[in-house]
């Protein structure tokens, strides 16, 4: 299968969070699925600020290290949005009437024996790397197995474990910073990271993230956040669509099967049209999709009318159900949330037929997320 020359094998594309112009086709099920972000394309995000007052900081907790965690509350005057410098976790969302539609956790203490990443910024590699171990320029790197024989997720202490440094941007906004040491959980090069999170007047929450590194490495960044629009309950009932006519079918270890991309049409992975969380497979999701140029996701709840819409720079998206939260190592049970975790492939420093997760020095890495909220 052709890779977009934008997106292809040993390269890293730098993009911004685009659609399509009025008019212009998406990919049928079968033309190519690798595709670049349109450079032509007109930019998602037109948001409108004011210069509110800057966010609201209150001490959280601590680690056992002894590592003080802050609680950033940004308002745009109808959404708060709670994150935490422990993960850059997005801890929660309150709507208008009060409702959360993230799941977040008390205390520092939970999130760091009880938590399936909730709400955290996920790294150096988001998603799974087979075996643990990938060859880069000629070298072998290994990384702790921490997911059935293989890494997940940046390994056992990974950026969901780590304190962010905090650096506001404005009244909306704040930048947190983190520094990942050469070898940190087997991966090469020192990189500095950053992830800024912007509440908008458009009730959106943008995610932009930057890196760089001083040696050759691979980055995956993603938020792990599991979304309730109900904020209780199950997930089950949310009504969800995904635009991408292509996933990665895995084996029993989540590991992208060999060969192409298949295609979702006939399948019980087809959400290019709404469909319900709950009406196929029980509910029991976590692949990877590939986004058509552009593509958006759209989760509704059907009761309260909530819609959360989310863009993407990310040629991929992990869909996840939730369903293997047990309601016993997590306090949340079977379907309380589901996740778009917008990034790049599973497995991707092992499979050149993909879009390169590589980053060398002189490079920046870019990323943007939005998630905007109605209803």
């Amino acid at each position: 299968m052709a890779v977009d020359p934008l997106l292809k094998a040993g390269s890293r594309a730098i993009a911004c969070v685009t659609v399509p112009r009025a008019g212009r086709p998406h990919p049928g099920a079968d033309e190519p699925a690798f595709q670049g972000t349109d450079a032509e394309s007109e930019p998602t995000v037109r948001s409108e600020t004011t210069t509110p007052a800057a966010p609201e900081v209150a001490r959280f907790g601590t680690t056992p290290a002894g590592e003080a965690v802050d609680r950033h509350v940004l308002s745009n005057g109808r959404l708060r949005v709670g994150v935490l410098t422990l993960g850059a976790i997005i801890q929660s969302i309150e709507l208008p009437d009060g409702t959360d539609v993230v799941l977040g956790l008390p205390t520092v203490a939970d999130y760091l024996t009880r938590s399936r990443y909730f709400g955290a910024v996920v790294g150096r590699y988001g998603n799974r790397i087979a075996g643990g171990r990938f060859t880069l320029d000629g070298a072998e790197h290994r990384l702790p197995l921490n997911n059935n024989g293989h890494s997940l997720h940046g390994g056992e202490t990974g950026f969901d474990k780590r304190v962010w440094r905090p650096e506001a941007d404005g009244g909306r906004s704040v930048r947190l910073v983190l520094v990942s040491a050469d070898g940190e959980e087997g991966y090469p090069g020192t990189l500095t990271a950053s992830v800024t999170y912007t509440l908008t007047d458009l009730d959106e929450l943008r995610i932009d993230y930057r890196a760089t590194t001083d040696a050759p490495t691979v980055l995956n960044l993603t938020n792990h956040s599991y979304f309730n629009l109900a904020g209780s309950g199950g997930v089950l009932g949310h009504v969800v669509t995904i635009e991408a006519d292509h996933y990665l079918p895995v084996d029993e270890g989540k590991i992208p099967l060999p060969g192409a991309p298949a295609p979702v049409a006939g399948t019980p992975y087809d959400f290019t049209r709404p469909a319900a969380v709950g009406a196929r497979l029980e509910g029991c999701y976590d692949h990877c999709y590939v986004l058509r140029p552009g593509g958006t996701m759209r989760v509704e709840e059907p009761v309260s009318g909530r819609v959360m819409e989310v863009t993407t720079s990310e040629p991929g998206v992990q869909f996840y159900t939730g369903h293997m939260l047990d309601g016993v190592a997590t306090p949340y049970g079977r379907h309380a949330g589901l996740c778009l975790e917008t990034q790049h492939f599973p497995d991707s420093p092992n499979r050149p037929d993909y879009p390169s997760t590589v980053l060398r020095p002189g490079e920046e890495y870019a990323s943007t997320t939005v998630y905007r909220f109605t209803g």
